[in-house]
């Protein structure tokens, strides 16, 4: 199982209607200068803004959705970072493979690419992957391309946090939101995707991921499902040398197994609240206290895990004080 950058990538798994909307706004002459491609992390946002750009740069070619075969050069350019119409930015990787932000001298020199003449005669398309981990002075530089649109230039964001963005930078965008996989097509999907797995493990995937692939992949290449079965665990309450042994098991080499497992372990607890709240079957661990509570420690972990990582804490000991709350 390998993982496609996303503008390596020549499938998309489902969004359809999204494929559908792109191209019948640019076959119709209707094209808006930006689109906000918005949904969950992993569900497939960036995938989509380069098919889009390759199917633009390819001539806008007749076909099934946004497709564009793999033997077409334009594939095979803008896969290569080597097409001159296409830009594109992502938050840089720092230290310790943190994702960072991008930042503002990468954006301010954008709008002098978009008011170039297409060097082949189409369009200029810029690709933003998470425009929201820009500052104020990025994001004000981004919006001063809005405000004057060239012609023949596309801007195309793929944001999952689109309340982080400047208001006047969503005014001006058309928004086109993704929704996570149906049941059926994520199971078809992961058994086609991951077929050495075995059920139990994939149906777990599906369920952790939220019908967004990117997130299945990341968990089953990482260490998500043992993350996972831990935070439950937890839930349950450890103590003693066990709530120690769960403790080195999370703590592990690096900071990832961590932030995965109080990520889960939050996901849990709030489905589980949720799942209670509209009179589904709780878990059992929810009823060693009131609900209200439950939502206090919710917001207790986030704060403790964001200080865990951002302040470089012990992580075994982070993960013992957490045990000691869910006790």
């Amino acid at each position: 199982m390998s993982t496609l950058a996303p503008r390596e990538n020549p499938a998309l798994i489902g969004h359809e209607a999204a494929e559908a909307a792109l191209a019948a706004a640019a076959r119709a002459g209707r094209l808006h200068h930006a689109w906000l491609l918005t949904g969950p992390p992993g569900i497939g946002k960036a995938t989509l803004a380069f098919r889009f750009a390759r199917w633009l740069l390819a001539g806008m070619e007749d076909g099934p959705g946004l497709f564009v075969a793999e033997s077409n050069p334009v594939f095979r350019r803008v896969a290569s970072g080597g097409h001159a119409d296409l830009l594109a930015l992502s938050p840089n990787t720092g230290e310790k493979g943190k994702r960072q932000m991008i930042r503002v001298d990468e954006v301010r020199g954008l709008r002098g690419f978009m008011s170039l003449t297409p060097a082949e005669g189409g369009f200029r398309v810029l690709v933003l992957d998470e425009p929201e981990t820009m500052d104020a002075a990025g994001q004000n530089a981004i919006l001063k391309t809005l405000e004057e649109p060239p012609a023949r230039a596309v801007l195309l964001l793929a944001c999952s946090a689109p309340g982080r963005l400047l208001p006047t930078i969503r005014s001006r965008v058309r928004r086109l939101e993704l929704q996570p996989l149906a049941e059926p097509v994520m199971a078809g999907w992961l058994a086609a995707a991951m077929p050495d797995m075995a059920g139990a493990d994939r149906a777990m995937l599906a369920r952790l991921s939220g019908g967004a692939p990117g997130r299945a992949l990341a968990l089953a290449e990482g260490e998500g499902l043992a993350m996972a079965r831990l935070a439950e665990e937890a839930l349950g309450g450890v103590a003693g040398s066990r709530a120690l042994a769960l403790a080195e098991a999370v703590a592990g080499r690096d900071v990832g197994p961590m932030v995965t497992f109080f990520a889960l372990l939050r996901a849990a607890l709030a489905a589980g609240v949720r799942q209670a709240a509209l009179g589904g079957a709780a878990p059992s661990w929810l009823g060693s206290r009131p609900i209200a509570e439950w939502g206090e420690i919710w917001g207790r972990l986030g704060t403790h895990a964001a200080a865990a990582e951002k302040l470089s804490l012990d992580r075994k000991q982070a993960v013992l004080v957490a045990l000691g709350w869910l006790r």
